[in-house]
């Protein structure tokens, strides 16, 4: 596991000299710079805390003490889990955009989208490892879903039955980055289950699993991933809340992002019990289809329309296909963007008899881009 704290964009010009124009006039008259490139820029602007080759300046020399969330844009674990427009975000308005300190100058007046494009583009080159995947190809969130992207993400996800036999499903799910391209993933539900006018709840099965990405590629907009795991049966199979056998499941999540900020995101796969007499083996597909919209010339609070398409069949002679439909929406919430919410309906379309309409929302908290209460 790795130890340490993703920096933001907000942190990347953390302690830029205080006003843009006091920065320029001490390099020289403005008209007489060079900000043609994005190498020119960060020379320009950015070098005098942050040093010419990423790292920093010396404390001697810059003249302050480093803050712990201080920036080394040599670390690609550091740089390459965030977007360009959060970059952008914070570079334009400063800090405050995105909830960080007001230390953090706004050079939207200094500079123009171009040049500050320019400069992300620089300053990205300082992380001089392979095979990163970059943070635009972290796709927003589908409540069933799941996308290839390695994530640093706590999810909390309910459903409520509000059509069928009464229940409440919960999951608690943890997701871990470790190395370049893996992801652990812990997930640990908590039922209630109405059965015969009786309430049921507790712990239900667990899964613990393993995602690795197999191809990235920012120019293409696409990312295939494999995970394996295995689902604990942790769940009291009389009161309905597991199956009561170990369960291996493997699946494929291949997502693809689009110039005009669509996305579509697939995932197949199976689920193999231990024990095919209690719990049977089945295979499933699902699809995502989504599009983005960013407030502020793309730079501010982010909504996501989606719809999913989810079918499930046991491998049994005669089974049918479970298909569901389930449209949502998720937003940003907080400044920072590192916590966001989904709410949506699923509905079965087939095979309806015995099967519930589901009112399905989560509560997302990307932990490391910072604490529940911090950037708002």
């Amino acid at each position: 596991m790795r130890a340490r704290i993703r920096i933001s964009i907000s942190h990347i010009f953390f302690l830029l000299l205080p006003a843009p124009a006091l920065l320029f006039a001490q390099a020289g008259n403005q008209s007489t710079l060079h900000l043609d490139t994005g190498e020119h820029i960060f020379k320009s602007a950015c070098i005098a805390c942050h040093g010419p080759d990423g790292r920093g300046t010396p404390e001697t020399i810059a003249g302050f003490e480093r803050p712990d969330s201080f920036p080394n844009f040599t670390r690609c674990d550091q740089t390459t889990a965030e977007a360009d427009t959060a970059w952008q975000d914070v570079i334009t308005h400063g800090g405050p955009s995105r909830g960080f300190s007001q230390i953090m100058p706004a050079f939207g007046d200094a500079l123009d989208p171009e040049q500050i494009s320019k400069v992300v583009k620089y300053m990205r080159s300082f992380c001089r490892g392979k095979g990163w995947p970059r943070g635009e190809l972290n796709l927003p969130r589908a409540i069933v879903t799941e996308k290839a992207y390695p994530e640093d993400e706590v999810v909390i996800s309910s459903g409520v039955n509000v059509r069928g036999a009464p229940g409440v499903s919960n999951d608690v799910i943890h997701e871990q980055r470790f190395g370049v391209k893996n992801q652990i993933e812990v997930d640990v539900p908590i039922n209630f289950m109405d059965q015969n006018h009786v309430w049921h709840g507790g712990v239900g099965d667990t899964t613990l699993g393993v995602k690795r990405v197999m191809f990235s590629s920012l120019r293409s907009g696409s990312i295939l991933s494999l995970q394996g795991s295995v689902i604990v049966p942790t769940g009291n199979r009389a009161h309905g809340l597991g199956t009561g056998t170990t369960t291996f499941e493997t699946f494929a999540a291949f997502d693809q992002l689009f110039p005009t900020n669509t996305f579509v995101q697939f995932q197949t796969g199976a689920d193999l019990p231990r024990h095919t007499d209690i719990s049977p083996q089945s295979v499933f597909w699902r699809t995502a289809l989504g599009q983005s919209f960013a407030t502020d010339h793309g730079l501010g609070r982010v909504w996501s329309p989606m719809v999913e398409f989810l079918g499930d069949k046991q491998l049994l002679t005669g089974a049918r296909t479970n298909w569901d439909v389930l449209p949502q929406m998720q937003v940003t919430i907080s400044r920072r963007q590192h916590i966001k919410a989904d709410l949506g309906v699923r509905t079965p379309v087939s095979n309806t008899a015995g099967r519930p309409v589901q009112l399905m929302f989560y509560i997302l908290w990307d932990w490391q881009d910072g604490k529940l209460t911090e950037g708002w």
